[in-house]
């Protein structure tokens, strides 16, 4: 948590971004305590609510963006070569894919409040050749509300950390 509040402090902004765009890329950082300090932060003044809302939101759109051209770009080959060292053979991931095919809109939206699915959804999206338009649909729609949620959470009960 200091670590987070030193790189605002110095950063302010971008560091919003980056931090939250590479949690959602998958590094360790825990991004709903970092939207509610955040919150707090804008509570005391020290951030603009606003401005912490735009830059949180495109920083989750950006690290899901990423993810998706990750996932489609070099996703399938990776785990139809390896996939079978962790359980995933063929006729698995065929039923992963049929699955996403279905309900992965849907899993996107609820993905963001789910840590670790919320950064397989954008992976799997890409993987599984989704329309990036429908996806990026979803998962900007997915990112404003997750990010006004937690945000707001710190901001209106005035969480510390």
């Amino acid at each position: 948590m200091e670590f987070m509040n030193d790189f605002i402090s110095q950063y302010g902004y971008l560091a919003i971004f980056l931090l939250l765009s590479l949690g959602i890329i998958g590094l360790p950082i825990p991004d709903e305590i970092l939207m509610m300090f955040i919150g707090y932060m804008c509570q005391e003044g020290n951030l603009s609510f606003t401005l912490s809302i735009i830059l949180s939101f495109l920083g989750s759109s950006t690290g899901m963006i990423i993810s998706y051209l990750i996932g489609n770009k070099l996703g399938k080959p990776i785990i139809l070569k390896y996939g079978k060292w962790v359980g995933l053979n063929n006729k698995r991931f065929t039923k992963v894919e049929r699955w996403f095919q279905r309900f992965g809109p849907w899993t996107i939206i609820i993905g963001y409040y789910v840590p670790g699915i919320r950064h397989l959804t954008s992976y799997i999206s890409g993987i599984t050749q989704m329309k990036f338009r429908y996806y990026l649909a979803f998962a900007c729609f997915g990112a404003l509300t997750w990010v006004l949620i937690f945000i707001s959470i710190g901001y209106f009960v005035g969480v510390t950390f």
